[in-house]
This record gives C-alpha cells, sequence and structure tokens, in this order.
C-alpha cells in the first residue's frame, strides 16, 4: 500500500467522560442524541445505513454507516471524502471516548469549493469544541 504523499493527518480528539459507555454510546450513535452536541440529522447505528446531517449553511450532508460495534466503534462516510469514526472504551464506569476524522488530503477540494488543507485546521478547532459540548451533555 502507498502512502499518499498529499495526505492530511486525520484529526483525532480523545476525552475521558464520566459517563458509563452505554450513555456516551447513546449520545454518539442515535439520531436523537448526535443532534444534541453535533447537527441534526437521521442517523441509525446500522451498516450500509444512509442517512443526512444538516449542516446548516452548507446544506444536507450525505452519509453512511460504515461500521457498527455497539457500544464501542461507529464509522459513517461524511460527504464525498470524510470518514467520521467514534471509539469507546470503558474505563471503570467512565468512558474514554475518542473521534477520528479521516480523509484529507492536500490535493482535493470539498464540496463547496474550499480546499481540505484551509478546512482541516477550522474543523479541528470545531471538533474540541464538539467533544467538550458532547462530554457536557454525557456528564449532565
Amino acid at each position: 500500500m502507498t502512502k499518499n504523499s498529499n495526505a492530511l493527518p486525520d484529526i483525532r480528539k480523545t476525552q475521558i467522560f464520566n459517563a458509563p459507555i452505554q450513555k456516551v454510546w447513546e449520545a454518539v450513535a442515535t439520531a436523537e442524541g448526535m443532534a444534541s452536541w453535533f447537527m441534526p440529522n437521521d442517523m441509525q447505528p446500522v451498516v450500509g445505513h444512509k442517512f443526512q446531517i444538516n449542516a446548516g449553511p452548507f446544506g444536507m450532508s450525505p452519509c453512511k454507516v460504515t461500521e457498527a460495534e455497539p457500544p464501542h466503534r461507529l464509522s459513517f462516510r461524511w460527504g464525498k471524502d470524510w470518514t467520521l469514526t467514534f471509539e469507546l472504551k470503558e474505563l471503570d464506569g467512565k468512558t474514554e471516548f475518542t473521534l477520528i476524522h479521516s480523509g484529507w488530503d492536500t490535493e482535493t477540494v470539498t464540496e463547496f469549493g474550499e480546499s481540505h488543507a484551509l478546512v482541516h485546521d477550522r474543523m479541528s478547532g470545531g471538533w474540541t469544541g464538539l467533544v467538550k459540548k458532547l462530554g457536557e451533555y454525557v456528564e449532565a
């Protein structure tokens, strides 16, 4: 397998939440849970399920679930380029949550004509805030 020299690193955000794994799973793997900290959607944690995320000014983003291993791992394609993965590990009643946003390439532009290089930094900062919001939701 050849390494893509134009690839940008995955965005990875890991945080430990003072919440049981099942509560975190429901927050990241159900439409209602995901809408509470991310964006409105009609997601179901079923491999092959096609759904949409309402990305506000960017409109409806098509997605497709590619992995679902409750309550430990969920992956889905987002738009034409990206994959989002949520990994959960149980830690004595707490949950280690890792978000991985992959599919970045310096030569690629989004559906909205912005380069991945430009969007990568913006999204990395955005994920920091969203993971914090997820933590506040599951710890409430």
